[in-house]
């Protein structure tokens, strides 16, 4: 009976399986149905930590399920998928893995959770993902974002986009000031009980205004290197001029 209401609820789960006591904004995520959910969290807020645990029990509650961590570089790849990793070690059972590597692990129910650094390249192998993982999301280019959009048309699969902002910029402002069909959590510094006021007094005092606003309060911020503004450059923008003939 236990199994049945942790295949239905991977809050519960997380708390009473793993010893993880979700943030309320975690716990929302974790019991989610929407199948676009934007974070834009300060650092430290535990953004990375809930993605790992809803990988591991998508892999463990979705047979033949794949799973797909997608980040900017091979370093923060390895990074959340080495908490996947932990996060299963402290099962008990340890689950049988029918393949594993360093990026990637195949579950004896056929599920697989993969992760890969941000390259298109390497990206356009894989189709029929159920959940995508996109970690330091804001970092992540547009020609990559569109390119793994396509793998859940099939599979009705669902986004799970991840970051700290840089700058208004990108997909993932774009997404999150004007996107239609995402559920958003924004998760500022103060609001998570890990972090003390202290810390970020300290931090405060010892960074730039504009990475502290960002880093800690999410705040997207024009970019330092910005020659123009982003609002001058899209009161510039107009579709009323015809394009020019070539």
């Amino acid at each position: 009976m236990r199994e049945l209401a942790y295949s239905l609820d991977p809050a519960l789960w997380a708390e009473e399986v793993l010893g993880f006591v979700p943030d309320p904004w975690q716990a929302e995520v974790l019991r989610s149905a929407s199948s676009r959910v934007l974070m834009n969290c300060s650092r430290q807020s535990g953004k990375s930590s809930v993605s790992a645990i809803l990988a591991l029990w998508t892999s463990l509650y979705q047979p033949r399920s794949l799973t797909l961590m997608v980040s900017p570089s091979l370093r923060q790849s390895s990074e959340i998928f080495r908490k996947v990793v932990a996060y299963m070690e402290m099962l008990d059972p340890v689950p049988v893995k029918a393949e594993d590597t360093k990026l990637s692990i195949k579950m004896g129910n056929g599920a697989r959770v993969v992760s890969l650094p941000g390259s298109e390249s390497t990206i356009r192998g894989y189709s029929a993902v159920d959940l995508l993982i996109v970690d330091e999301a804001a970092r992540v280019g547009d020609d990559l974002y569109f390119a793994i959009k396509p793998m859940l048309a099939v599979s009705q699969g669902r986004l799970l986009a991840l970051s700290t902002p840089w700058g208004r910029r990108g997909w993932f402002y774009a997404e999150w000031a004007e996107g239609e069909g995402w559920q958003r959590h924004e998760i500022t510094a103060d609001q998570c009980p890990r972090i003390s006021r202290d810390f970020l007094e300290s931090e405060k005092r010892s960074m730039p205004r504009s990475w502290f606003r960002s880093e800690y309060f999410c705040e997207f911020v024009e970019p330092i290197d910005a020659v123009f503004g982003y609002d001058d450059v899209m009161r510039a923008v107009s579709d009323k001029v015809e394009p020019l003939e070539v």
